[in-house]
């Protein structure tokens, strides 16, 4: 499965990526900010889940996520925000506006496992 990581920090992009390999999941693209993503999403059409921080530039991930919520073609795509946000209330937002999944930072590669398996088997 190919997996969208999108953050405008290239070190937390690599250090995603190098979680998801250290679980097996090897197929990464990525981009900097929402703007991106979406120029990805529509020239990648077999990504078949999007990791993404909430804080960025130009459009963060709240926008994104509704973005493609909006899209036809990708509206399904299961979508998991990172963020710093430890505030319950932007969590519940994500979640209601059609995330699949959250994930606080700082992670281990074993809850990004974790949080991808809860989404999967909830879709399934």
């Amino acid at each position: 499965m190919k997996i969208l990581i999108v953050d405008d920090s290239s070190t937390m992009r690599r250090i995603v990526s190098n979680c998801l390999d250290k679980i097996g999941y090897r197929e990464v693209v990525q981009a900097a900010d929402g703007v991106e993503a979406l120029e990805v999403l529509d020239k990648q059409k077999d990504v078949g889940l999007i990791l993404a921080d909430w804080h960025m530039p130009i459009m963060d991930g709240f926008t994104l996520l509704r973005e493609i919520k909006s899209r036809e073609g990708i509206q399904n795509i299961p979508f998991i925000m990172i963020t710093t946000q430890t505030e319950r209330q932007s969590v519940i937002d994500a979640l209601q506006t059609g995330a699949a999944n959250y994930i606080v930072k700082p992670f281990t590669p074993d809850v990004i496992s974790e949080k991808i398996a809860e989404v999967f088997e909830r879709n399934h």
